[in-house]
């Protein structure tokens, strides 16, 4: 995976949340990442490719203090749960 793919999902989908103990799991990582994909008309890496991309940059799936932000993020959140909608 492109360092500026990777750079670009990130800037666009997840900020830092200090209060947060348990951070985004690695089931939300990547359907955040599937969502963000679909808006940004930007093909999908593997999910290989995005793990080790993602722990390369020191995120840990569960063990971190991030929180979704942004389009992808709705509609990661409202596809995950449609008896929201």
């Amino acid at each position: 995976m492109s360092r500026t793919h990777l750079d670009e999902f990130v800037r666009d989908t997840i900020n830092g949340d200090p209060g947060s103990e348990k951070g985004l799991s690695s089931e939300e990582l990547f359907g955040l990442y599937t969502s963000w994909c679909l808006l940004t008309a930007c093909p999908q890496e593997s999910a290989d490719a995005l793990w080790q991309a993602i722990l390369l940059r020191g995120i840990v799936p569960g063990h971190n203090t991030l929180a979704m932000t942004g389009p992808a993020a709705a509609d990661y959140i409202l596809s995950s749960a449609p008896g929201l909608v």
